[in-house]
């Protein structure tokens, strides 16, 4: 693991040396990027019924490369426990000549499970049926998130029930790339239930019970094992094992030295947009 903190060394002095990003600023971004903000997500074609809540959560922001077509796209969940949270997008994957689409989804307690799962199954279809309008190209779409957004992503990547209710194959997914994410039934819906947080769970809401060999790559990233939040190095290393167990050979798995839950994030986009360099050069 320790060979992480020279890569990352690496990527720091890249981009204090120049401020280089992964992907060529002069080849990848001829003409910048626009930002197109407030887009509700969710239709009565989906819902029977849009509640006030749903047209104040269910919204997305997206920024994409102008004069550019075919382009891939990183849909970004944001953290917060499924209680908070606000849909942003990370400065250490913007302006790499990808578009980026900054979700929103409902919260604990105004919901509860499986609301802010399907939420998140609803963008990801979103992007699918809609980036090519902006010329991005649906089979570059990669999914990721940090801690709670981290879940959302492992969930709709892994259960496939979710995105196919959408008309959506998950395993039309570039990548799912979850950053410090749980991959037992999280925290929240463990309280829903009255549970404690020392009451570990794995059911049908936790991404080890969905491990499985037909899937897209998975990258597994986290922060160091001695600072994480409450095992979450040990329960994506299980997930990893378990994925590797069932056959799936594109799983990975990469603890982050020296950096907490909050800390991670930055290095761990730093070893995503690596990471989605080397599949799309595939």
């Amino acid at each position: 693991m320790k060979r992480w903190i020279a890569v990352l060394l690496v990527l720091f002095c890249i981009e204090t040396a120049g401020d280089l990003p992964v992907f060529s600023e002069e080849k990848e971004k001829p003409s910048g990027f626009k930002v197109e903000s407030d887009i509700l997500y969710r239709d009565q074609s989906t819902d029977a019924e849009l509640t006030d809540y749903m047209k104040e959560r269910c919204r997305l922001d997206v920024e994409y490369p102008l004069g550019k077509n075919g382009f891939a796209t990183i849909v970004w969940f944001h953290g917060g426990g499924l209680k908070g949270g606000e849909r942003s997008f990370p400065e250490r994957l913007r302006k790499h000549g990808m578009a980026i689409v900054a979700v929103n989804y409902r919260l604990f307690p105004k919901v509860k499970n499986p609301a802010y799962i399907d939420d998140a199954a609803a963008a990801v279809a979103w992007t699918f049926h809609n980036i090519e309008k902006y010329g991005g190209d649906s089979t570059k779409i990669f999914v990721s998130g940090h801690s709670a957004g981290g879940y959302l992503t492992s969930m709709i990547g892994l259960d496939q029930s979710y995105l196919k209710k959408y008309g959506i194959d998950a395993n039309d997914i570039a990548a799912i790339i979850p950053l410090s994410g749980q991959t037992i039934t999280h925290t929240t819906i463990r309280e829903e239930r009255g549970l404690p947080r020392t009451k570990p769970i794995s059911d049908e809401f936790a991404p080890l019970f969905h491990n499985r060999k037909d899937c897209p790559p998975l990258i597994l990233i986290t922060g160091d094992r001695e600072l994480e939040l409450w095992g979450r190095y040990e329960e994506n290393a299980m997930l990893a094992r378990l994925m590797k167990e069932a056959g799936h050979k594109q799983t990975k798995l990469y603890e982050l030295d020296g950096f907490n839950h909050g800390t991670m994030v930055n290095p761990g986009c730093d070893l995503m947009l690596v990471e989605i360099k080397k599949i799309l050069e595939r």
